[in-house]
């Protein structure tokens, strides 16, 4: 049993597009959530940091995937246009 990416293309770019979303969540929250981490194991406090750079990497994560959505509807939108400028305007 192969995979048939010409049958499945869409199926499959769908899931890469889903899976690199949530891949970006998670990198940002972790790489903030080791951040927080250390500061409180360097700083001696418990767990303030944690929180705080946590929940940017919340935040940040977001941001990110939202970009990347706007990225990903903004090239299909332009594909529909076949080349014409967004405003209207002719050439």
């Amino acid at each position: 049993m192969f995979f048939d990416y010409k049958k499945n293309r869409a199926w499959a770019e769908n899931l890469t597009i889903v899976m690199q979303l949530g891949l970006t969540m998670a990198g940002c929250i972790a790489f903030c959530f080791f951040i927080g981490r250390y500061l409180d194991r360097l700083l001696g406090t418990r767990g303030v940091f944690i929180t705080i750079f946590t929940i940017l990497g919340v935040v940040g994560g977001a941001v990110v995937a939202y970009r990347q959505i706007m990225e990903i509807t903004g090239t299909r939108d332009e594909d529909q246009n076949d080349g014409e400028p967004p405003d209207g305007r002719t050439g």
